[in-house]
């Protein structure tokens, strides 16, 4: 049946077009009090929608460059361990040398010869195994890190060879007393003279990774900030006034009864006429 078959007097037309408004803002304020949001698409206010993407998005961007800064920190801080657990191997090694030169025998110098060599070989292991996720600072790779959206703020961690090669601590040899290495107190002295500069190349490197380690993590504090204040932003555009809503639906609720109850009142007119018959 076509609309126009149907007739309607002015004041049921009024009283249903009043209907279907209501009816339409009811279910708007229901989507709102449902959501929490004002704006649930671009349709309700697309400056306002948009604008909330925009730093939704960017927001997201920084959450995942956060991700990244945590993964540095962790590969500094396995770098730091590996420096620290070296320096203390060091300054064995040291200990052994200074005592080598307490002493005139050869075997006595030859013993700590050895166990100095075997500490040259942990030292090794520890500057193979500070590695964190394939990244080791300590083998001279060096680590970048992005802190905002496009990387065009960055860091770069420059690593260093932490080995005894690295650090010129070579192995030294044993044996009889025309062959031995430490057979003198100035190969001893020399030996020590290397260790007192390794020790004072991997303080230096320390401190230059706890530079480096306080950068990200102020950076990483900067960026929770960031995303708080971007979805902070993104809500302020968005969110709905819940009280208002749920005053607004009342109200509509309301409305909507009394337009129900008006159109039955227009109709009155029109039922009279069956009382003819």
């Amino acid at each position: 049946m076509a609309l126009s078959d149907i007739s309607l007097t002015a004041g049921m037309r009024s009283n249903l077009l009043q209907l279907q408004n209501t009816s339409k803002s009811i279910d708007r304020t229901q989507e709102r009090l449902s959501t929490g949001k004002q704006v649930n698409s671009a349709l309700d206010n697309p400056t306002n929608y948009f604008a909330s993407q925009a730093a939704l998005n960017r927001a997201a961007d920084f959450s995942s460059r956060k991700d990244g800064m945590g993964e540095a920190i962790q590969t500094v801080k396995a770098a730091d361990a590996g420096i620290t657990a070296i320096t203390a191997l060091v300054s064995a090694a040291k200990g052994l040398a200074q005592a080598a030169l307490g002493t005139q025998i050869t075997a006595d110098r030859n013993a700590f010869a050895t166990q100095y060599n075997t500490l040259t070989s942990q030292i090794n292991s520890l500057a193979t195994d500070s590695q964190y996720k394939g990244t080791n600072l300590l083998n001279a790779d060096n680590l970048s890190v992005a802190f905002n959206e496009n990387a065009s703020s960055a860091l770069t961690v420059s690593g260093f060879t932490a080995s005894t090669a690295g650090l010129s601590m070579a192995t030294v040899a044993t044996g009889g007393a025309g062959t031995a290495a430490w057979a003198t107190n100035a190969n001893i002295s020399a030996d020590q003279s290397l260790m007192d500069t390794a020790i004072t190349t991997l303080r230096s490197q320390s401190k230059s990774l706890a530079g480096n380690l306080n950068i990200i993590t102020t950076r990483q504090t900067y960026t929770d900030q960031m995303i708080n204040t971007l979805q902070t932003g993104s809500d302020n555009l968005t969110l709905a006034d819940m009280n208002n809503e749920g005053a607004n639906m009342l109200m509509l609720q309301t409305r909507q009864s009394l337009g129900t109850t008006a159109l039955s009142m227009s109709s009155q007119a029109a039922q009279s006429v069956l009382k003819l018959f």
